[in-house]
């Protein structure tokens, strides 16, 4: 990122979110796992989304999913954003979805249904960001 250009406004990690964090960091997307029903829980929470259990682990995700929708942003808010981008719900693998940014692609090589990966977008020495670009 450019010296004379503002950062993009980044995440706050908390005790909860923290190992998700640091599996960005660490190049590893990280996700909560019930150990009673099997359920992947995305956002980070204190208990499952699917079952109600509240025995949770963090398990590492394949990182690969599908663009379920998304939208092209032709002007940004901020100076921190370079328009256009791609703000997508990419459903994982896993069956959880992520709110997040398509890089390294074109907006109009972007399609619903195409096949995504991971790709960790280095913002500060505490955060990366888990963006997707389009997978090979």
């Amino acid at each position: 990122m450019s010296a004379d250009r503002p950062t993009r406004p980044l995440p706050k990690p908390t005790a909860l979110s923290r190992p998700f964090w640091t599996g960005c960091r660490e190049g590893r997307l990280l996700v909560q796992r019930c150990r009673d029903c099997a359920r992947h829980v995305f956002l980070p929470q204190e208990f499952c989304s699917g079952c109600l259990g509240v025995d949770l682990e963090w398990v590492e995700s394949t990182g690969r999913g599908s663009i379920v929708t998304f939208t092209i942003i032709g002007r940004a808010q901020t100076p921190a954003f370079i328009a256009p981008y791609v703000v997508a719900v990419v459903r994982l693998d896993e069956g959880y979805e992520m709110l997040t940014n398509i890089v390294d692609a074109t907006p109009d090589r972007v399609q619903f249904g195409s096949r995504v990966e991971v790709e960790f977008v280095r913002e500060s020495d505490e955060i990366s960001l888990p963006c997707f670009r389009l997978a090979a």
